[in-house]
């Protein structure tokens, strides 16, 4: 093979899966679970009993965990469905941008700017505006990730004792 024929890689990763399978019947209220290719925290189980064609059926009742909107499933017990891999991470705002992107730092001293102020609940964005006051105080956001989606869920002001 001469040197013109190198291969191109043009995205390296560990080849890690976003979601994981599991078995319906082994998620638990508070658990995660794909609804409708979203992200959902699971709110409600109801498990009802084995019908004619012998499986059991659970009806989960989720929320979106970027958005917030209620979606429901019916899912047979012994039937694989997914669940995503959700990580939060706790970042102080360095600054907010005009369009509200943010310019984060974690403990390590990384930086993180590709995240933007959250849409939903609605009032949280400004509420963060407000607690940061340009620069005046110390916020801390924790921002939650999952399927290639990564937003703000929570928001804490710091208390500086100056």
């Amino acid at each position: 093979m001469s040197d013109s024929e190198q291969y191109a890689m043009e995205n390296v990763d560990a080849g890690a899966s976003e979601t994981i399978p599991m078995e319906a019947g082994q998620i638990k209220k508070g658990g995660y679970i794909m609804i409708k290719g979203k992200p959902c925290k699971v709110l409600n189980i109801s498990v009802s009993k084995t019908g004619k064609h012998g499986h059991a059926k659970c009806n989960f009742t989720a929320t979106d965990i970027f958005t917030g909107k209620k979606l429901e499933d019916m899912v047979p017990s012994t039937h694989g469905t997914t669940v995503p891999i959700v990580k939060r991470s706790e970042w102080e705002i360095i600054d907010i941008g005009e369009e509200g992107e943010l310019t984060l730092m974690d403990e390590g001293g990384n930086q993180k700017t590709d995240v933007n102020l959250p849409s939903y609940p609605e009032t949280m964005a400004q509420e963060i505006r407000d607690a940061w006051n340009d620069g005046e105080n110390q916020v801390s956001v924790t921002v939650q990730a999952a399927v290639g989606i990564e937003q703000v869920v929570a928001f804490k002001k710091e208390n500086n004792a100056a």
